[in-house]
């Protein structure tokens, strides 16, 4: 019978809604990151890095470019005849056929997956956040605290406290108390939804709440655990971690990587992070082209100016063009004389010449303000913006767009519009 010590189930499946047009066709976890990665490449490069060589990476919604970034997991060494990375869609069952309706409920569905490593221990991790972290150390801490169940935490700032789960602990390290999202927070360590599970007590723990709706970590198979009378213990990590959840988080985390010294550093020899790289040719960076604290990905070609941006793989910046403070993801094309100021772009764009992108007044989007806020101009995935036309702040565009949908070739500020129907 194989046999693994400590096995890794990475939570892939969720859609991401607050990145707005980003994940209208594709998981979050998928979405571009740093000019060059994928969200996913972070928890997946953690894993290898430490030491854990059987990952599954369980999907839902729009799983293609998911499927298709992750493959049989060569990038991070995961391409293992026993163990490896194995993708783990939802499937048909005899009876009934079930989509995942919360977190545990899909390591629920997938225990025949587990079973057949045996494990001693369990880490369950989300798809979704930025971060290094060395999870066998992590295991250490649980091994030595003789605990059941371990959840990673992190400091924050007591004014912030109440938007996180919160755990109370003791001297020692063993929780006393949960807080879901108090009014009143005990402490400011909050759950960061990076679990070690002994396998018996996380199996037990699933099995018994199977009918529970919607079974969630946080807000049952923790409490169950707790309530019965099992070890939980708090592993508290300083480090680098980002939910890059909403628009703003995910700019603010691609900026930060262009700092002088950046918090979060990419080319750390000993914690490297991998992903598929496809087979493209070099940058192309004219006379005229002038690049400030920038990175640029492979393939581009750079003839205007690129000013504190993150710039996908294979973008054309066309000559006169100027982006400043803008994501740019791979494939798109920036025409002559356009400006970009504080937009993200999507994959394969085509935004005309002499558009200018991210003027007038910050006012709300007032279709999704909680979306699209922060000043940013937003633009979907394959969406083309016609030449001569002007986009206002906490806009969102998506779809094949013609002049007639700019009256007076202006978008104001705080508008949406939608030509690809993903904005509901």
């Amino acid at each position: 019978m194989i046999k693994k010590e400590m096995i890794a189930m990475l939570l892939a499946g969720g859609q991401g809604s607050r990145l707005g047009v980003l994940t209208a066709k594709v998981a979050k976890p998928a979405v571009a990151f740093g000019g060059k990665y994928r969200i996913i490449d972070f928890p997946l490069s953690n894993c290898i890095n430490s030491g854990i060589d059987t990952v599954g990476v369980l999907t839902q919604y729009q799983p293609l470019r998911l499927n298709t970034h992750i493959g049989i997991g060569i990038p991070w060494d995961l391409d293992r005849n026993v163990g490896g990375v194995t993708v783990l869609p939802p499937y048909e069952k005899v009876g009934k056929t079930e989509w995942y309706t919360g977190t545990a409920n899909a390591i629920y569905q997938n225990l025949a997956y587990m079973e057949g490593f045996n494990p001693d221990y369990v880490l369950i991790l989300s798809g979704d956040h930025i971060y290094k972290m060395d999870y066998e150390v992590m295991l250490d801490f649980h091994k030595s605290h003789g605990a059941d169940v371990s959840i990673a935490v992190m400091p924050v700032p007591e004014n912030e406290a109440s938007r996180f789960g919160i755990v109370v602990c003791d001297e020692k390290g063993h929780i006393t108390e949960f807080q879901e999202k108090p009014e009143h927070p005990k402490s400011n360590l909050a759950s960061m939804g990076i679990y070690i599970f002994n396998w018996s007590s996380l199996k037990e723990a699933l099995i018994t709440l199977s009918e529970q709706p919607n079974c969630d970590f946080g807000k049952h198979i923790i409490p169950y655990c707790f309530n019965k009378g099992e070890s939980l213990v708090a592993y508290e990590y300083n480090g680098y971690w980002k939910d890059v959840g909403t628009l703003g988080s995910y700019w603010e985390a691609n900026m930060e990587l262009i700092d002088i010294i950046p918090e979060f550093n990419l080319y750390e020899e000993f914690w490297k992070i991998y992903t598929k790289n496809d087979i493209i040719p070099p940058q192309y960076v004219s006379a005229d082209a002038r690049i400030t604290r920038s990175l640029v990905g492979d393939g581009t070609e750079i003839e205007g100016e690129v000013i504190n941006s993150i710039i996908g793989s294979g973008v054309v910046i066309r000559k006169g063009a100027v982006v400043r403070d803008s994501i740019v993801m791979q494939g798109t094309v920036i025409g002559e004389d356009a400006v970009l100021d504080k937009a993200i772009v999507a994959e394969n764009v085509v935004i005309g010449a002499r558009c200018v992108l991210g003027i007038g007044e910050n006012v709300p989007n007032r279709a999704k303000p909680d979306v699209y806020s922060f000043g940013l101009a937003v633009v979907g995935e394959n969406t083309v913006i016609p030449p001569d036309v002007r986009i206002g702040k906490n806009t969102a565009i998506t779809g094949i767009t013609v002049p007639e949908d700019y009256p007076d070739g202006y978008l104001a500020s705080g508008e949406t519009l939608d030509k690809a129907g993903v904005v509901s």
